[in-house]
């Protein structure tokens, strides 16, 4: 029996070389540096590290109620939904929408681990 139809079938579906690689990476340093973020505006820092519910948990820190979370996965406001989010984390921080834009939207994880490892206070956007 030939087992390489599954592996090819795992890997089409998952990923395989440089690709993966980038993805463990990145994913890695976004938990940790939200991990930081999480535990700054005082929620557990592990929730960072489950993939959908750390989501819900951007929401609250960014001042929102969590059930905006599910904008997440309506396709074009889920683009909206992310920039608001940024913005208010950003705000929450001290930052100015340049940064929450180009370091909390499109370089998530250096924006995440300044904040975190930066002595910025949280303060809860209204």
């Amino acid at each position: 029996m030939n087992n390489s139809g599954t592996l090819e079938q795992w890997q089409a579906v998952f990923g395989s070389g440089p690709g993966l690689a980038f993805f463990l990476t990145y994913y890695v340093l976004y938990a940790v540096a939200m991990w930081k973020v999480f535990s700054k505006a005082g929620y557990p820092g592990i929730l960072a590290l489950i993939p959908i519910v750390n989501w819900f948990f951007q929401v609250k820190v960014a001042g929102l109620s969590a059930w905006w979370g599910l904008l997440a996965i309506v396709p074009i406001v889920n683009v909206v939904f992310f920039i608001i989010v940024a913005l208010r984390i950003g705000r929450a921080y001290g930052h100015g929408a340049v940064f929450s834009i180009l370091l909390l939207l499109l370089f998530a994880p250096i924006g995440y681990f300044i904040i975190g490892l930066s002595s910025d206070r949280y303060t809860r956007p209204v």
